[in-house]
């Protein structure tokens, strides 16, 4: 197939469940680039939080971040495309979640701002040890995530909710995804990320292609969450994880191995030969 593009989804796709890239996804990956095809990471996460073995590969230029608000070269700093929250509805649904049991945080210029009461204590809210590393090495603390967004008055790239309580979460799930002008999506079993409605990693992946003259039909995509449903659906080839959502593999062109068993590599050697 002659694919130019392949975007990936990080967490629960080409990671493992320790947050690392495996040897053989690693190889799969630099074989790619060798043939000039662009990797490009596609994550809720922003760009300080890409893996330094991913962030630093040598042919990895472009980053499709905080899933889909922003889409940036990261070699010359160029943003290609954004699409954030207003900072005074960004208010308002921080102060609607923040009456319930649930850490939260807002994305401002690539970095989350998060209370200390949330910081010190991530393990109640759900977050494994992986996963709470993370959030420790990608957040400023603030006194008050709340009147950090109102003072500031910069509009919000993404907020995180966490929480380990299921019907809490599909509740809140159901009460945000009644505004307009948001999209929510979850990436992990115990959390939310809210986007404004045009940040999706489709869209993003579409203004990519046509920033770099790339056919959509020769794009691939990988991913596992409903936050990758959109790319999926958008890329030449979508290619879901065994580990996935249902509603992903039901939309995806072709289902992979689990992120635990390379299921990027397996999927770039179906496709790709290689």
């Amino acid at each position: 197939m002659d694919i130019r593009l392949i975007a990936l989804d990080l967490d629960g796709t080409l990671l493992n469940q320790e947050k690392e890239l495996s040897p053989r996804n690693q190889e799969a990956l630099e074989r790619c680039i060798q043939l000039g095809i662009h990797i490009v990471p596609a994550t809720g996460r922003p760009a300080l939080g890409l893996p330094g073995v991913i962030r630093n590969m040598p042919g990895v230029r472009y980053g499709i971040l905080t899933n889909g608000a922003r889409v940036e070269d990261m070699v010359s700093g160029e943003l290609i495309s954004e699409a954030r929250i207003d900072w005074q509805l960004a208010s308002r649904v921080l102060t609607f979640v923040s009456q319930h049991p649930v850490a939260y945080d807002p994305y401002i210029s690539g970095r989350g701002r998060m209370e200390a009461r949330f910081l010190n204590h991530l393990e109640e809210y759900g977050l494994l040890p992986a996963m709470k590393k993370l959030v420790l090495s990608t957040r400023d603390e603030v006194e008050n995530a709340i009147a950090y967004v109102e003072e500031r008055k910069e509009d919000v790239e993404k907020i995180n909710i966490f929480t380990p309580d299921q019907k809490l979460r599909c509740w809140l799930w159901e009460k945000l995804s009644q505004y307009p002008e948001l999209i929510v999506t979850s990436s992990l079993e115990y959390n939310l990320e809210i986007n404004a409605a045009s940040a999706t990693k489709g869209r993003a992946l579409s203004k990519l292609a046509e920033f770099l003259d790339i056919p959509i039909k020769q794009t691939m995509a990988f991913g596992d969450g409903s936050n990758d449903l959109s790319m999926i659906q958008t890329a030449g080839v979508g290619v879901a994880m065994a580990n996935g959502m249902d509603g992903v593999k039901e939309k995806a062109d072709y289902i992979t191995l689990s992120n635990e068993e390379d299921g990027v590599a397996a999927a770039i050697h179906h496709f790709l030969g290689i």
